[in-house]
């Protein structure tokens, strides 16, 4: 299927206060309070914590230039009724809801990854990143939900609201993967008995699922005193003879981690890439992979297929909200991977791998 094609909005007026007000006051008040943050407890694979120094991070803000990451920009969005549609028996297939929430169909149990539904990626109300491409459906919509893999705790990738939304859907609540310290989150919601913590390179089954937690590149944070406090991964998950992967938030380093993860997971049948939000590079290069290292990383898996993610609906880079379309086309000649083997999918849209054996009635 084609490459889907943006189409430009007429400019409007657009503010930036309140935003560049709230990462002000975020940045005095961390570095006057930063003598009370405690060490980080957590690290990546090579012991490397991923800290930028206050003076890069305003280097950033006084420096950076918005002029694409806020040219409006309206992506197709897509409102079908496969898009919610339960996993069958026999089924693996993928629906992009936005940014790095997609609903897997994975042998008859449905996965979600890292679930936002929320209006903005942000501890407050008023400011911080908004929801650029409207959903394709509400979180009510979904289909009954039984495994829900959390890969971080960032506001983009963690979101009280569609977790508690979760916790009370009808049927019944899911089961919460997520990584090691996470837990206690879920606990302060009063969400117990079904949080899951697997470390790197440990498997549970859990909802008839074999489930592993893999190396990430990236770090963690809520606030100003809780940097690395709990972990960061990536997600194996193994059902009926298939095999997903889920990369979270990373950057690419030297791609060990993911030579490493293609050696004991060969032949994956799909792996979910962030190819977003990368923008400028000297900034975001260690925690964010761009197109091209998103395309290398899914040859050092080895994966069979692989769907970009963490774009398209959140501005929180420099880059424009469409620019990793062209820059991902690019990276795939470049590299020598056909665009059928690497895929982008509009905001709604299924991807069907395998169909079940029978279409459910």
């Amino acid at each position: 299927m084609p490459t889907p094609l943006p189409r430009t909005l007429t400019p409007c007026r657009r503010t930036l206060r309140f935003d560049l007000l709230t990462a002000l006051i975020l940045l005095t008040l961390a570095a006057l309070l930063n003598g009370c943050a405690q060490p980080p407890r957590y690290a990546n694979s090579d012991g490397a914590q991923l800290d930028k120094p206050l003076r890069e991070v305003l280097r950033w803000y006084w420096s950076r230039d918005r002029s694409q990451a806020d040219r409006p920009v309206q992506l197709p969005v897509r409102r079908e009724p496969r898009a919610t549609e339960p996993a069958a028996p026999g089924e693996l297939s993928a629906t992009w809801v936005g940014h790095s929430t997609v609903l897997l169909r994975l042998d008859g149990v449905n996965v979600i990854t890292d679930p936002q539904f929320s209006r903005r990626a942000s501890p407050l109300r008023f400011a911080g990143p908004e929801r650029r491409t409207p959903l394709p459906f509400e979180i009510s919509a979904l289909p009954h939900i039984h495994l829900v893999l959390i890969s971080h705790n960032h506001y983009d990738h963690l979101d009280e609201a569609s977790v508690l939304a979760l916790q009370a859907q009808p049927g019944g609540p899911p089961i919460f993967v997520v990584p090691q310290g996470l837990d206690a989150w879920f606990h302060d919601l009063g969400i117990r008995d079904n949080v899951h913590v697997i470390a790197w390179w440990a498997r549970q089954a859990l909802a008839g699922v074999g489930v592993s937690a893999v190396p990430a590149r990236h770090w963690s944070g809520r606030g100003l005193f809780d940097r690395g406090a709990t972990h960061w991964t990536g997600w194996v998950v193994q059902r009926g003879g298939y095999s997903v992967y889920f990369a979270g938030d990373t950057g690419y380093g030297d791609g060990s981690d993911f030579r490493r993860i293609g050696q004991r997971f060969p032949a994956l049948d799909l792996a979910l890439i962030p190819v977003g939000a990368y923008e400028p590079r000297w900034f975001m290069r260690e925690q964010h992979t761009d197109p091209a290292e998103a395309v290398q990383l899914f040859r050092d898996l080895g994966a069979r297929q692989a769907l970009g993610i963490h774009w398209g609906t959140f501005a929180l880079a420099d880059e424009a909200l469409d620019a990793p379309i062209a820059a991902l086309a690019a990276a795939r000649r470049s590299q020598g991977v056909a665009e059928a083997d690497f895929r982008l999918l509009e905001h709604g849209q299924t991807w069907v791998l395998h169909a079940p054996p029978h279409p459910a009635q």
